[in-house]
């Protein structure tokens, strides 16, 4: 023996250590634990999972993540090293699944070997997003209406799109509590009842960006909750008098509408093919048609600023105006309203 030995005080071995041996030491410790139960509640409706008080929507795969919550009951020693873990599975009930867990590792140098049972009880709870949808929850109600006349089928399945387009953002950044709760055809727009205020302020401010139109929103108080004063909204959306691609008529000019901005309409001159504006206040507006309903027919001969077109419902040939802007060609298809007021051919090109 020399004075440079090291011994154990614990068991008197002699030891690398300044301390207590490795054996000691891995006697003193419990390198390993492991939960006897673990619970998963599970939304029966939607899948999304509980973890404490908050619900997730991620998705899964009942094995996968079987094996990560048995993972996550396991607890190792700091100083466990090259940590190895297996785990065996056995579903007993639809509710029940028994796990065996083998753990294994390195510890103050010497291997070390554990295994445990543990059972996973799932449980179903409706999560706090689908408890509001079944109570019809909502805090604001947006009602797409439009000035001056009712918004049309295109236009309420645009709002409509929109605002599903909306929803599917924001529950995908993670708003759980921002939803559609219903959506209902009424007989002078559609009405779109949403469970958040942000929600409905940021569908609204979709729509007008796409379809124009102005909002204004009358909050109505409901009650309190935790000291703050509760409210419900409506949101009253007035999309334009005229669409995008309507064809209008002033001064006895016509005009393809292309938007409406601070009391503006922005069109495009049907004679001269340029692109103008116009008071939204102004009188004398006459609406001749929309683009989508816009017929087409065979241009049968040109003959310098004048047109011959075939009239797809009598076979007449009617002359209209050839603008220079439309480069129309013979025997092309060309596209028209009609304007029964003046009983003439609208060319929209």
């Amino acid at each position: 023996m020399t004075i440079q030995e090291n011994f154990c005080p614990k068991c008197g071995e002699k030891t690398e250590n300044e301390g207590i041996c490795n054996n000691c030491m891995r006697s003193s410790v419990e390198w390993a634990t492991c939960e006897n139960r673990i619970q998963c509640v599970i939304c029966p409706t939607c899948g999304s999972i509980k973890k404490g008080s908050i619900w997730t929507d991620v998705p899964y795969e009942r094995q996968k993540l079987t094996e990560e919550l048995a993972y996550d009951a396991v607890a190792v020693h700091a100083d466990l090293e090259d940590l190895e873990i297996a785990i065996s599975t056995r579903e007993t009930s639809p509710n029940r699944t028994n796990c065996t867990i083998f753990v294994r590792g390195i510890l103050y140098g010497e291997p070390v070997y554990k295994t445990f049972e543990t059972l996973i009880a799932w449980t179903k709870e409706n999560c706090d997003r689908c408890s509001r949808l079944s109570g019809g929850y909502y805090a604001s109600t947006i009602q797409v209406r439009a000035l001056s006349r009712k918004p049309d089928q295109f236009e309420k399945e645009q709002a409509l799109k929109i605002a599903y387009s909306i929803e599917d953002s924001v529950q995908e950044a993670g708003e759980r509590l921002s939803f559609i709760t219903r959506t209902g055809d009424v007989h002078d727009g559609v009405d779109i009842v949403v469970s958040s205020h942000s929600l409905g302020d940021t569908i609204s401010r979709e729509i007008v960006n796409k379809m124009g139109g102005k909002i204004t929103r009358h909050p109505k108080l409901i009650g309190e909750q935790d000291g703050k004063k509760v409210y419900r909204i409506t949101i009253l959306l007035r999309l334009p008098e005229f669409r995008n691609g309507d064809i209008i008529c002033f001064n006895k000019r016509y005009y393809e509408v292309r938007g409406t901005d601070s009391g503006l309409i922005r069109v495009f001159d049907l004679s001269e093919g340029k692109s103008n504006v116009l008071h939204e206040n102004g009188v004398g507006f006459r609406l001749i048609g929309n683009l989508r309903e816009a017929e087409r027919a065979d241009v049968t001969y040109l003959d310098r600023d004048v047109a011959g077109i075939l009239d797809p419902v009598s076979y007449d040939i009617k002359e209209v105006k050839a603008h220079e802007w439309m480069r129309l060609v013979a025997h092309e298809k060309v596209k028209f309203l009609r304007d029964r007021e003046e009983e003439v051919i609208v060319l929209v090109g």
